[in-house]
């Protein structure tokens, strides 16, 4: 048996550890563009925004939808992961909660043009509002929890109820700069404290 030349060797430790650190800085960059112009951004922003080369945009996210799916997962895992972290160090359980509820909301009036995304017929966007309940209801499920064991909120608050409640007070926020949900939110998150916990 032939021995394989060095077009058959796999790729190195220091190339995989590279094309991960490029991945990364396009998933970062593509964030902060969105944030700012949209998912319909011109790509060659997000390449000079990464400093990376259109090519290796395309060889990461061949599509502008395998791209703004990437950004999504990414920040829903950030915000998954953050969950337990904070009710680690926070001094209270509600404190953690209020906390992990104002990551939620920087995700939800940050991902412009998603919403539109979500509807639309692709495949890969209904996979996404899946796994972004798949990953979220239980953080919220553990935050809720333990702050009812700790005697902070009265007990009966439904995770999806309260994720779908602030989902809805973000609506809007972008075609009317008067309206900021998170005072709202703020007052809703008041209104599940027991009295003598305030």
């Amino acid at each position: 048996m032939a021995a394989g030349g060095p077009a058959d060797k796999p790729p190195s430790r220091g190339r995989r550890a590279d094309a991960r650190r490029n991945r990364q800085a396009v998933l970062t960059a593509a964030a902060e563009v969105f944030v700012s112009s949209g998912v319909d951004a011109p790509v060659r922003r997000i390449a000079d925004r990464a400093g990376v080369g259109m090519a290796t945009i395309y060889r990461h996210f061949p599509t502008r939808a395998d791209l703004v799916t990437a950004v999504y997962r990414h920040q829903i895992e950030e915000c998954a992961e953050a969950g337990p972290d904070l009710l680690a160090g926070a001094d209270s359980p509600f404190d953690a909660l209020c906390r992990w509820v104002d990551l939620f909301v920087d995700f939800l009036v940050t991902k412009h043009g998603l919403a539109d995304a979500l509807r639309s017929d692709d495949d890969r966007f209904a996979a996404l509002h899946a796994h972004f309940l798949d990953r979220l209801l239980p953080v919220c499920t553990q935050l809720l929890d333990a702050a009812v064991e700790a005697g902070d909120i009265e007990p009966g608050t439904q995770p999806y109820e309260l994720m779908r409640g602030i989902g809805n007070l973000c609506a809007g926020r972008d075609d009317d700069p008067r309206y900021d949900p998170r005072r709202l939110i703020a007052l809703l998150l008041r209104g599940l404290r027991r009295p003598h916990a305030s």
